[in-house]
């Protein structure tokens, strides 16, 4: 599994542990019932994986200072918005184990807390005059919608080929990585050439880090997510794209028609599973996160070598090894 994230966390703790303060301020509410969904959010924030991947990239370019934290700050507040925001979409009760806000407190509700954090996160970087910052997120934002809607579009279908599965995936997951790491650089350095280079390193790893999430609708650990969800909610996944694009067209076909009428029947999706198995789809999908993790380092190797371009190798291994 290579280094805990606490230790990865290492060269960064101190930005963390104070961002994390400035954060819970940057988001007080003179309105009750918004201060407290805010604090409901923040106390059961995940991982950090984001800040981490905005510290570090700053870090690795220059040294962190005042905008680094507006950045982070940016980042996490608009992927809280589109979270809070996807749970109304796909109607879901729960998230990383605790109820969701729309379950709590309802959809309306929901809505209007995500258009706050989006409202918030846009007041954050123009007081702050931090324009090309706020360039980098909303240009996320907007891929972060183009990328649901063109899922939506084709999941009708089934008709997902490759190439529109990485378009998805590019929008949807890795626009937000890529601007976190691009943010974080910009916070300390202009150097154009540096911020594509960061904005392509993010992209790669949010790539790797969405086949990887694929990778356990098939698996056999316990990840938080149940087994065959993606499935359920007929969503094209590389592991499935590859296991059908092997089939002759009568399995072909069999396997879409039990995806579109019978994905609420657990046998019926175990059959899925089961095909996508013998189909090596698995295999293909790993192969496939592994090119873009290198292609990753590739990219990281360019800037100069020091504590912080190692941790971000060592994030980038985490989220392509992490086992939830």
């Amino acid at each position: 599994m290579g280094r805990k994230l606490d230790e990865i966390k290492r060269p960064i703790a101190t930005e963390l542990n104070a961002f994390e303060k400035r954060f819970r301020e940057t988001m007080r509410s003179p309105v009750a019932l918004m201060d407290r969904i805010t604090y409901y959010i923040v106390r059961r924030k995940g991982k950090q994986v984001r800040p981490m991947f905005v510290f570090l990239s700053a870090k690795a370019c220059g040294e962190i200072n005042d905008n680094s934290y507006v950045a982070a700050s940016l980042i996490e507040i608009l992927h809280t918005a589109s979270l809070v925001h996807d749970d109304v979409v796909d109607e879901s009760y729960e998230r990383r184990g605790f109820f969701s806000i729309n379950a709590l407190w309802k959809n309306k509700i929901a809505v209007l807390v995500g258009d706050y954090f989006l409202s918030k996160g846009l007041l954050v970087a123009l007081k702050h005059k931090q324009y090309r910052i706020l360039e980098i997120t909303s240009t996320a934002v907007q891929a972060l919608a183009e990328g649901e809607l063109l899922q939506i579009e084709k999941a009708r279908r089934l008709d997902i080929d490759e190439a529109i599965y990485f378009e998805v995936i590019r929008q949807k997951t890795a626009s937000l990585i890529a601007a976190s790491t691009e943010a974080g650089a910009a916070s300390t350095t202009t150097n154009e050439a540096t911020l594509q280079l960061m904005h392509k390193f993010g992209e790669k790893i949010g790539i790797a880090f969405q086949i990887r999430d694929d990778l356990f609708d098939f698996g056999t650990d316990d990840v938080g997510k149940p087994r065959g969800i993606d499935i359920k909610e007929k969503k094209m996944t590389l592991p499935l794209i590859h296991a059908l694009n092997q089939a002759d067209p009568s399995d072909r076909r069999r396997i879409i028609r039990l995806i579109k009428k019978y994905s609420d029947k657990p046998e019926k999706v175990a059959e899925v599973i089961r095909f996508v198995h013998e189909s090596e789809g698995l295999a293909y999908a790993e192969k496939a996160m592994y090119r873009y993790r290198d292609e990753a380092f590739e990219l990281l190797h360019q800037l100069p070598e020091s504590p912080a371009r190692l941790a971000l190798e060592e994030l980038v291994n985490y989220v392509v090894e992490r086992k939830y």
